[in-house]
């Protein structure tokens, strides 16, 4: 009879006892998995370490066959650690999976300059007051104490964050972009790997599971060589108003360029599909469209809230924010407009009188594009063009065709068909999620959940081919976009990596 032996230590009288479980006097048809009686033991209270007669790939089957992924049983035997730079949106969503598997991963130390925020996120895991931090520089000065950093500062303040706790030992997950500059993206890339810790650039689209399956595709040969790439953003109207019109995003001084800033990871996806081969060429055109002050409508206030013709405006901040919390809607965008508080009617009102989000779109200081395309070359003739613009009604769900030898692959923002030349016939592709949205972590399609998991697993394994954004091909796309802004406003073809051409 097959059977797996667990040692556990029972709380009261701290004695061993080995505990034997024959899988075979089971009556359900699936076999119990490690995952299984990690979650039995939690009930019994027991700190236990498993021993284990199936080869890893059984093992790791058999955890399939139970609905859990590999990575979620990790060799640690107490939750990963980890320091949060920043506790804004993104780095309190990416510290959510500590409460919704505290057996994974633990919160312990907070640093972010705005009161509300580092309190807010202190309060919901808990963390002590000696490991609460204004400034994160306080935190590189101690001994080493937590296992890895989630850095979500903004984007111009991430180099010198990542660069410092990699070279202090800590594994380090960097929310994209990965800085705002070539140079600043090399060195982080360059600490992390002389330092011997692991990278994880917060792309969160690779770990899609309905992007992942595209390239699955790709790789099984299901449209043939892949020979062109079509790649849509489609941002959303009062997205890109609320972003990079009002918003952090919205000016290139204070944070970057809007290719960087919100479709990097769409660039990656790209160099992501095409495989080996490399971009050698690449061209870029766009523009800031329509938000702009000539565009003004006659009689418009500098605020939503005093204008006599808001009612006729899309892009309306009462309809966008104050509109919504009318409704009970108090997630984003509307959590982003109050910094210091909770927002309701009351504190909503206040931040659009007297904050940057109440400003009218046509008086606001933006200079990021809103509308751009890149064309891309790569070795052996595939070619790719991508396309980002504001002016949607869907928000930011991508639409990808990859043309092949054998057949087309189109991408709608919900499920993949792939048109076989051959049979002539369509086949419908579509992934699930086994995400936790109801714990607020289904962003991206899920994929929020998923890249942090994998973060974690990672790190509690020591391995890092669980993750999907590492370093070195997330620095090779960076440099991609680079070129591609680069070539905008030079008006020229670049010549990727080819110095005489530069």
């Amino acid at each position: 009879m097959q059977q797996k032996d667990f040692v556990h230590r029972a709380d009261r009288g701290r004695q061993e006892t080995h505990v034997r479980l024959f899988l075979g006097s089971f009556s359900c048809t699936k076999k119990p998995t490690s995952a299984f009686v990690v979650a039995v033991s939690a009930r019994l209270n027991w700190d236990f370490v498993f021993v284990s007669t199936q080869s890893g790939r059984e093992a790791e089957g058999s955890d399939r066959c139970m609905g859990q992924t590999s990575s979620q049983v990790d060799r640690m035997t107490s939750p990963v650690s980890v320091i949060v730079v920043g506790a804004g949106c993104r780095g309190e969503i990416y510290s959510q999976f500590a409460s919704v598997h505290p057996d994974r991963m633990k919160v312990v130390a907070v640093a972010d300059p705005r009161k509300f925020a580092r309190t807010k996120l202190q309060k919901q895991h808990k963390i002590t007051d000696e490991n609460t931090f204004e400034d994160w520089h306080c935190m590189v000065e101690r001994e080493k104490f937590a296992d890895a950093v989630l850095v979500c500062t903004p984007d111009r303040l991430h180099k010198e964050p990542a660069v410092a706790f990699a070279k202090k030992g800590y594994h380090v997950l960097l929310e994209k972009p990965m800085a705002t500059t070539a140079e600043d993206c090399t060195e982080i890339v360059e600490a992390c790997t002389q330092s011997g810790v692991m990278l994880s650039v917060g792309h969160v689209l690779r770990y899609d599971p309905v992007i992942r399956k595209i390239k699955e595709l790709i790789d099984a040969g299901a449209v043939g060589d892949v020979i062109h790439i079509q790649h849509l953003e489609p941002v959303g109207f009062y997205h890109f108003a609320h972003s990079f019109v009002r918003g952090n995003w919205r000016n290139e001084a204070e944070s970057s360029f809007a290719l960087l800033a919100k479709s990097c990871h769409d660039i990656d996806l790209i160099h992501h599909w095409a495989g080996a081969r490399r971009c050698v060429k690449v061209s870029s055109f766009g523009s800031v469209s329509h938000f702009r002050k000539e565009h003004k409508p006659t009689g418009a206030a500098d605020r939503c809230l005093d204008c006599s013709v808001e009612r006729d405006c899309p892009y309306s901040a009462r309809k966008i924010y104050l509109d919504r919390v009318k409704q009970g809607n108090t997630g984003w965008p509307v959590s982003v407009i109050c910094p210091d508080s909770f927002p309701d009617i009351e504190s909503v009102t206040e931040a659009l009188r007297t904050g940057p989000y109440g400003r009218c779109v046509y008086e606001c200081d933006n200079d990021v594009c809103s509308n751009q395309v890149v064309n891309m070359e790569f070795e052996g003739g595939l070619t790719a063009s991508f396309t980002m613009v504001a002016f949607t009604e869907e928000i930011c769900k991508r639409k990808t065709t990859i043309c092949g030898s054998k057949g087309e692959l189109s991408y709608d923002g919900h499920v993949i068909h792939v048109f076989d030349f051959l049979t002539q016939r369509s086949t419908k592709h579509t992934a699930s999620s086994d995400s936790l949205k109801h714990f607020g972590m289904g962003g991206h399609g899920g994929a929020d959940y998923h890249l942090i998991e994998a973060f974690i697993s990672a790190v509690a394994n020591n391995d890092p081919s669980r993750i999907r954004s590492g370093p070195e091909e997330t620095l090779q796309s960076h440099l991609m976009v680079f070129e591609a802004e680069r070539s905008r406003l030079e008006g020229r073809v670049v010549y990727c990596g080819d110095a005489k051409h530069s």
